[in-house]
């Protein structure tokens, strides 16, 4: 009877195929990570220019669907090198002891044919967080080199705070100079693994 069983159940493990996502690595060239953060009454923007991951995608399939990405925070550009400098200090991301900065998806939900809500956890400055990527799918092309290319955009809003960057200033007037959240946007084109 036992044997029976474990037969029956072994012809339907193997008739039923697994579903797998193909695996896209993020190109670099054709991809931004970039932040704003409220300066006294404007914004503030910059980016990192040191990052890497793969994104697993199958159209129609988002069980399928994760994300890992890797930055180098020590890459971090605003277009001010003394900003820069402090910006890798202590005061914030303490490059030197934190030199970077993970994702990784844990889940998909709200999926659309244009976009879903990614949940994950990032990790920097030490401090692990589970933050929600709100991302435009656009969509998959071939390029004239023969490689498979996927687009996606992803934008997200993080408190520093809860990543233990506490550093502010006062201002003669009152109030602060630097805001607390932090507006995250990766703009994706990654090329699928052959």
């Amino acid at each position: 009877m036992r044997k029976t069983i474990f037969l029956a159940l072994t012809a339907v493990f193997l008739t039923v195929a697994p579903v797998w996502a193909d695996t896209y690595t993020v190109d670099p060239d054709h991809s931004t990570v970039s932040f704003k953060i409220k300066h006294i009454l404007s914004k503030t923007q910059g980016q990192f220019n040191k990052f890497e991951g793969t994104v697993d995608y199958e159209p129609g399939k988002p069980e399928t669907w994760s994300a890992s990405g890797k930055i180098d925070a020590a890459s971090i550009d605003t277009n001010v090198a003394e900003r820069d400098k402090h910006l890798r200090a202590a005061d914030f991301f303490d490059v030197e002891k934190f030199p970077s900065i993970v994702f990784k998806t844990t889940g998909v939900k709200e999926v659309t044919e244009t976009g879903a809500k990614v949940e994950g956890v990032l990790q920097m400055h030490g401090v692990e967080r589970p933050i929600v990527l709100d991302v435009t799918i656009g969509g998959v092309a071939d390029d004239p080199w023969g490689n498979t290319r996927a687009a996606f955009t992803a934008v997200t809003k993080v408190n520093r705070k809860d990543f233990g960057m506490v550093y502010n200033q006062t201002l003669d007037k009152g109030g602060l100079m630097l805001g607390e959240d932090v507006d995250i946007t990766l703009e994706i084109e990654a090329i699928l693994k052959k």
